[in-house]
């Protein structure tokens, strides 16, 4: 200010804008990359501080004559004009009001997020996304949406995909990647942090030789020429493990070498081995799935066979159960309780229908439907491949005892499906489904996971191995004994009913070892700041560990080697244990009753239901409540009320409670799933866990009520457990274990969630039952930590030719 005159004084930025400079064509890649980079530092240091630009565009560059980049007009903006929306693409304006008022823009058409054309509330990914629609732009000298009318730019934003092939040929496969996720649509799968980008350029620049180039026009490198040619690669690669030679069998002339190794994953990926297929070939075995965990978040990973790098799918976050279509060139799978599919060559995925649960197998048929399990008592499902209601093929016969229907696979007449029957009177079993006359019947006894091979043989799992049978199409039905074909495969035969292998069309088997993804487990106590200690030596397929009352003992159920689990008490001052149940068909989720004296649980094998038994073995289970459905206890209130959570076909998993007197009424049911209910000490409140926002989240409502729901989570969270004096909530987020303060007076109130500690250590099975609990005085958690090393896959190539050879069809 000088007298009455006041002015601002900024910095003279000398030079051309970007936009400019884009005007005369496209920029080389490394002129792009170097200029890329330095918006990065800017945009990363702006980050940091709090602030989000909310108009990033080329207009808003410029390059200085030394070649420094600055970017402008942090915060500029002017109020929405009444005819802001006839305004063409070059001159529609900078749209701007407050940030949080419903029903305003925030930034340039051109440049906004999908996000900001909502009105949503917005935060850094926005300028995430403008920056790939900038470097975009740079690289292929077009914008990714370009049109003249601003509505139709706003609307391609919404709903179209960026013409990928407009980037030039020699644009790095990893810059192509994280372009990709720079301009995800869905914030939540966008790249998190610009500082990843800036790093990955950095590397570029440095050693640009180091970077695949893709291939967009031209003659494309020959794939699958030879099974050696894919060992060979598999051999040198670099970026997912070290392949080792195991073994090669020498094999007669016409016949292609019979060849086992080991793939190594990367370091930091732990495959998901939860009794669920993890690993996908596509038909013609040049590609491989898989899901895995990577610090802390699953989602699914692709490798090119005749290629070393592991591509992480951007869009599957949270994905398990790939499948490949027949075609190979999608990728079905489980998301958020919803089954979607995905180009194979990169896209957005698809929604194709609502899993109220889990899948228990899926197949995908040559008339372009999805027969699948969405929970583990139902029968099989149907689905068309662009999505739509589900039918119903199949219903278990409980009164026959009848558990589910699971693992189908639609034989190439696609008429006929193989699936597994699981039964508590007969155990699993290989049936076959006509879809012509809805008719079934068992083929095979005491097997699971059938896959016809083109060899004309069926091929099956029992426990820890693979069995292999002659199989006549025609009468569809074996035409031999069975016989072991190879040992050593991951397999849970019994409530489980699942092996982790993969099969392709060519001769490619790829299978995960039963000695890298046993049950193997310890239990281990934890401190606050993370650090454990075991409890013994004592290893098992330990699940869902729970204090007693007075944290003396421990009730845990166990997974046996042929995945038939039973509850077990643990006495931890003396180092003893005993088995608790005996019962047929698996006995789990243990929760003591508030005086300490029983174990509720739920028994497989009596209807699915829950029951009672005495915590030192004095006597016999005791029904507590038998209704249709499953049931999993939760918690017990001390006053004696038990929430529940049930399974029903339509509505999910709800949460229900039993009265003292053994009267069920429903707490919470809706078309969400609800599960983990988790009383507060003093039983004034439930929490439990919800995917009604399209993911798990962790809520809290009064009980018995009345009142509305809290979130307590953010970005995602399950298996809540209190602790003891009701003043903290503890859930989990990936490997992170979250810590909640909770205050009461005047009012309910739940402070924001600080991470306590980070860890590697077993997830509950499924989100329903915490798999750790804590130490009455809140100083320790008793978690459960894996000793199994599941990072790596075999691979035998030509395998048809062994089949062939112990299983001869002639």
């Amino acid at each position: 200010q000088e007298g009455d005159t006041q002015a601002i004084a900024m910095e003279l930025v000398e030079g051309p804008t970007l936009a400019d400079r884009i005007k005369e064509g496209a920029l080389p890649l490394d002129e792009a990359l170097n200029i890329a980079k330095q918006i990065a530092e800017a945009l990363e240091a702006a980050h940091e501080k709090g602030i989000i630009h909310r108009d990033l565009k080329p207009a808003n560059v410029k390059v200085t004559p030394e070649g420094t980049v600055k970017v402008l007009d942090f915060g500029l903006a002017k109020v929405l004009e009444s005819d802001a929306l006839t305004a063409d693409l070059e001159s529609s304006p900078t749209i701007s009001e407050l940030a949080t008022r419903t029903g305003t823009f925030l930034g340039t058409a051109a440049y906004m997020s999908p996000e900001q054309v909502r009105s949503a509330k917005v935060d850094k990914r926005a300028d995430i996304w403008a920056f790939g629609m900038v470097l975009f732009e740079m690289l292929a000298g077009q914008r990714p949406f370009y049109h003249r009318a601003l509505q139709d730019t706003l609307a391609a934003v919404l709903g179209s995909e960026p013409d990928w092939d407009a980037l030039p040929a020699d644009t790095p496969l990893g810059i192509r990647r994280l372009l990709r996720r720079c301009l995800e649509k869905d914030p939540k799968q966008r790249l998190h942090d610009i500082g990843d980008f800036r790093l990955e350029i950095e590397d570029y620049l440095t050693d640009p030789s180091a970077y695949e180039v893709e291939f967009i026009s031209g003659e494309q490198p020959a794939r699958w020429k030879r099974a050696v040619t894919w060992s060979i690669a598999l051999v040198i690669s670099t970026t997912a493990g070290v392949a080792i030679w195991s073994l090669t069998v020498s094999s007669p002339p016409g016949q292609q070498p019979l060849t086992r190794f080991v793939l190594n994953l990367p370091l930091d990926h732990q495959l998901m081995v939860e009794d669920t297929p993890s690993i996908a070939l596509s038909p013609d075995g040049t590609h491989l799935v898989y899901a895995a965990h990577r610090s802390g978040h699953l989602q699914l990973y692709l490798r090119a066979l005749d290629q070393f790098e592991v591509k992480p799918i951007a869009g599957t976050e949270g994905a398990t159960h790939p499948f490949f279509s027949p075609d190979g060139q999608w990728v079905g799978f489980l998301a958020n309780r919803k089954l979607w599919k995905i180009p194979v060559a990169g896209g957005t995925p698809r929604m194709l229908c609502d899993i109220r649960w889990t899948l228990w197998g899926a197949s995908w048929g040559p008339d372009d439907t999805i027969i699948y399990t969405p929970t583990s008592g139902s029968g099989l499902w149907r689905v068309t491949a662009s999505g739509g209601e589900p039918e119903v093929l199949t219903t278990p016969d409980r009164e026959q005892g009848e558990r589910g229907h699971r693992w189908p696979q639609i034989l190439p007449d696609g008429r006929n499906v193989l699936f597994t029957r699981t039964s508590t009177v007969e155990g699993p079993n290989i049936a076959i489904l006509s879809l012509e006359t809805g008719e079934w019947r068992a083929i095979l006894p005491g097997g699971a996971q059938p896959r016809y091979l083109p060899t004309g043989h069926l091929i099956y799992a029992q426990l820890n191995k693979l069995m292999a049978v002659p199989f006549d199409l025609e009468r569809l039905e074996p035409d031999d004994s069975p016989v072991s074909v190879l040992d050593g495969v991951y397999s849970r035969i019994g409530s489980q009913s699942a092996a982790l292998f993969t099969v392709s069309d060519t001769g490619s088997l790829v299978y995960i070892p039963s000695d890298a993804a046993g049950p193997e487990t310890t239990l281990v106590w934890v401190d606050r700041k993370g650090k454990s200690t075991p409890i013994s030596d004592v290893r098992g397929g330990f699940r869902t560990p729970r204090l007693s009352p007075d944290g003396k003992r421990m009730a845990v159920w166990i997974l046996s080697e042929a995945a038939t689990p039973d509850v077990w008490v643990y006495d931890l001052e003396r180092g003893t244990r005993r088995r608790l149940t005996t019962y047929e068909g698996g006995n789990v989720y243990p929760v003591w009753t508030p005086d300490g004296q029983q174990v509720t649980f739920r028994s497989n094998s009596r209807g699915r239901n829950l029951y009672s038994i005495p915590a030192d073995g004095s006597g016999e289970a005791q029904v507590l409540l038998e209704r249709d459905g499953m049931q999993d206890a939760g918690s017990w209130s001390g006053d004696g009320i038990l929430a529940f959570t049930e399974v029903n076909s339509t509505t999910g998993r709800d949460i229900w409670v039993l009265s003292p007197k053994g009267e069920a009424s429903p707490f919470l049911v809706t078309s969400f799933n609800e599960l983990s209910p988790m009383f507060s000490p003093d039983g004034r409140w439930l929490a439990y866990v919800s995917d009604v926002s399209g993911r798990d989240e962790v809520y809290v409502q009064p009980y018995p009520g009345p009142g509305g729901k809290q979130v307590v989570s953010t970005n995602g969270g399950n298996e809540p457990v209190w602790a003891p004096d009701g003043k903290e909530l503890f859930y989990r987020n990936g490997n992170r274990i979250m810590v909640v303060t909770v205050r009461t007076e005047p009012a309910l109130l739940f402070e924001t969630p600080q991470l306590l500690f980070e860890g590697n250590f077993v997830y509950g099975t499924g989100a329903w039952a915490p798999n750790y609990d804590i130490s009455p005085d809140g100083e320790r958690f008793l978690m459960v930590k894996s000793e199994a090393q599941s990072n790596e896959l075999h691979v035998v190539l030509n395998w048809f030719e062994e089949v062939r050879r112990l299983v001869p069809t002639d």
